[in-house]
């Protein structure tokens, strides 16, 4: 879990602060509500389904078939990815972490599918990662290899300078790893490290913000804490109403109507 002493506490030298509050500003709030991109086209399908064919689908089964992993094959990566996760949104007064958002589990789905092997993006050469910082990702590498080499490199760097796993580093040791990436210090092969810190970063908020249905956002909890109301079909009867309405959020499964 974060560990959430310097929360509140930021200088003008701060490359790294996992604040909610600096996250949401830099992102200007984008990926609020449901995410939009590519990402999120990576759905996975017939994720109800069981052995016996299709058949509706229970709170049970959903957690069941959500909460496994379908990416990372290694527990340490998955678990390294759980951590960093939480780092970057953690657990405060105002309401749950990462983790229990299931933003790990999100970000395994979506690296399972066609996001993950970058599909519909232009892969040809030249690969130059160090020559621009104004003309996008110019890597080799697709979403999936980056998020396994970057998960590697910060475990590798966790034992090189504190002879423990990721996991098991202090919040300021885990900090001092994501800030090196952050800046670009650390050195990852065949990627910019600040480039896979952005798309750890942005991927991660995603999953934070998401409809539920994409793996994320369990229960709704973040939309509760921005008091977002979910996917409506329309607001006709309510948009010249003088007081301001609340909302309990609704997600795309309710909004659809089903358990099918």
């Amino acid at each position: 879990m974060a560990d959430n002493d310097n929360k509140d506490s930021s200088t003008k030298d701060d490359v790294f602060d996992p604040t909610r509050r600096r996250f949401i500003k830099n992102t200007g709030f984008a990926v609020g509500g449901i995410a939009g991109g590519s990402l999120l086209g990576g759905l996975f399908t017939n994720q109800f389904s069981t052995d016996k064919g299709t058949k509706p689908a229970t709170d049970e089964n959903r957690a069941q078939l959500q909460e496994a992993r379908t990416f990372f094959s290694r527990k340490e990566d998955f678990e390294t990815l759980a951590a960093v996760t939480e780092r970057i949104f953690p657990e405060d007064d105002q309401g749950p972490g990462a983790i229990e958002l299931g933003v790990p589990y999100f970000i395994d789905k979506q690296l399972t599918g066609a996001w993950g092997i970058n599909h519909d993006d232009y892969t040809k050469g030249p690969f130059e990662p160090q020559a621009s910082d104004t003309h996008g990702p110019q890597e080799k590498l697709n979403r999936g290899e980056m998020f396994l080499n970057g998960l590697r490199r910060m475990q590798e760097i966790s034992q090189e300078k504190n002879d423990e796993k990721f996991i098991n580093l202090e919040g300021e040791q885990q900090d001092e790893i994501l800030q090196s990436f952050e800046s670009g210090d650390a050195k990852v092969k065949g990627m910019r490290s600040d480039s896979f810190f952005e798309l750890l970063r942005t991927t991660t908020l995603e999953g934070v913000y998401a409809d539920p249905a994409y793996g994320g956002n369990k229960d709704m909890q973040a939309w509760s804490m921005i008091e977002y109301p979910g996917p409506r079909m329309g607001w006709a009867d309510e948009i010249e109403n003088e007081d301001f309405i609340s909302k309990e959020p609704q997600s795309l499964r309710q909004y659809q109507g089903g358990n099918v």
